[in-house]
């Protein structure tokens, strides 16, 4: 069952969505700053500018310091009527000329020679913008600076700073609803292909495995390349499994008709001499379907397991030796010669043993059916980097001109006996799922032999 999950399109809009969000958090960030930055520069140009008014009517008389505050200074302050004004003149002896006696934002003299100097306050509980500057008066009885300290409440400047940050945010949120729309376009464009590849798939019939034959952007070829691949291999399995099971239905028929023929002429048979070969026929039938059925079910194990079983270390030598050990009984009455000729030390390859064995069984049986007159010997032995498995018997074999047919299945060798014509199959697939091959050679004085061979080491040759 596979998990339903949320598709691919909301994943991407919603990760670019909150990139969006917070790249905005920060332009908001930004234009918040930005619009107090300006609000601080407009306002603190007029307060300087009422300030240094103010300090352009200090005055002396010599015995005296003077001041007559214009109140041109004070009218460019009043445009926000719900700021409040504060100020105070203190001549060099530090003595308050006029304003606000209370007003506590420090003079610093050393600085005042520097020209005005902007800080930020409170006065009253309330947070204050202050500007600071002096004027020199020479010939007051005691010289030196005179200096103004004008403040303003924060209201106007917050005010500027929230209409500026509204106008700003108003952009950048409209900004990013269009980038989001933008967004979920181009993903849903970036995603078309995706919906073709489904669109194809989904138009499909259940036998249709051909290759999907779309033109797929970079991203996604490896996907539909992979999905091709695939489908190419379903597509050998399907139809290794379609001919499987036709071959296998055509040979079990034709068995199970016989043995229906021979059971209706049993049935009406009344002579006992002929029942008992009626009956003798029928156990040998019998005993042929259950070996046909047999190598059926070996042949589509083998079949499997050449393209799902993976390999482990196996001792060939000893996998070969058992086999014959197995095998001997299958001679029945006979009297043949089996032997094991080989090295007594491991031979280990990486292999899957339960299809090397089954090979190795089918290639024996075949010998002592279709061949072995009083001698079969199993050998294991190397060659250039790989492993021979050979099963030799005294019969006369197979003639070279039936060596490339007999290797298919159902083809037995022409000339002999009744059988499946799957052991050499079964043999020769063996072979090459494990990377090797199956050959025959034929001895004059040996007799006749068929050589599994191997690759010798850790990967497939």
């Amino acid at each position: 069952m596979i998990l339903r999950t949320s598709s691919l399109f909301s994943r991407l809009v919603a990760v670019l969505a909150l990139v969006l969000a917070a790249g905005a958090g920060l332009l908001l960030a930004a234009a918040w700053a930005s619009a107090r930055l300006a609000a601080d520069e407009a306002y603190d140009r007029l307060l300087v500018g009422a300030a240094l008014q103010i300090a352009e009517t200090i005055a002396s008389d010599g015995r005296t310091v003077s001041v007559d505050p214009p109140f041109s200074a004070f009218e460019t302050l009043a445009l926000s009527p719900r700021d409040r004004i504060f100020y105070k003149v203190v001549d060099p002896a530090d003595r308050v000329l006029t304003g606000d006696t209370d007003l506590g934002i420090p003079v610093d003299r050393a600085r005042l020679a520097a020209g005005p100097l902007l800080l930020d306050g409170e006065h009253r509980g309330q947070a204050v913008r202050a500007v600071v500057t002096g004027r020199y008066v020479p010939d007051a009885r005691q010289a030196g600076f005179a200096a103004v300290v004008l403040a303003q409440t924060r209201e106007a400047r917050s005010q500027l700073t929230r209409t500026l940050t509204v106008k700003a945010s108003l952009m950048v949120l409209a900004m990013s609803a269009l980038a989001l729309g933008a967004v979920a376009v181009a993903v849903r464009a970036a995603l078309r292909p995706l919906g073709a590849i489904e669109s194809v798939l989904a138009a499909r019939g259940p036998n249709d495995l051909e290759p999907l034959g779309l033109a797929a952007p970079r991203e996604i070829h490896l996907l539909v390349s992979s999905i091709d691949h695939f489908m190419g291999r379903l597509a050998g399995h399907v139809a290794v499994m379609k001919r499987f099971i036709a071959d296998a239905a055509h040979q079990i028929r034709t068995p199970l008709t016989a043995l229906a023929a021979q059971l209706d002429l049993l049935s009406a048979e009344t002579d006992e001499g002929r029942r008992r070969e009626q009956l003798a026929r029928i156990r040998a039938r019998t005993a042929e379907l259950g070996q046909l059925t047999n190598q059926l079910l070996n042949h589509a194990m083998v079949i499997h397991r050449a393209r799902a079983a993976a390999f482990d270390p196996v001792d060939v030598a000893g996998l070969a030796r058992r086999t014959l050990i197995d095998a001997v009984q299958q001679a029945g009455s006979r009297a043949v010669d089996f032997g094991y000729e080989g090295p007594e030390e491991a031979v280990t390859i990486p292999a899957d043993a339960i299809a090397l064995r089954e090979a190795l069984s089918n290639l024996i049986h075949n010998a002592l059916k279709h061949g072995a007159t009083s001698r079969l010997t199993v050998r294991v032995g190397r060659e250039r980097g790989r492993v021979l498995l050979a099963v030799e018997d005294d019969g006369p074999g197979i003639p070279a001109s039936e060596w490339t047919r007999v290797r298919q299945p159902f083809q037995a060798a022409a000339g002999g006996t009744v059988g499946s014509g799957l052991g050499l199959s079964i043999a020769a697939e063996v072979a090459a799922a494990h990377g090797g091959a199956m050959r025959f050679e034929a001895h004059s004085e040996k007799g006749f032999c068929v050589i599994l061979s191997l690759p010798d080491g850790e990967g497939r040759a």
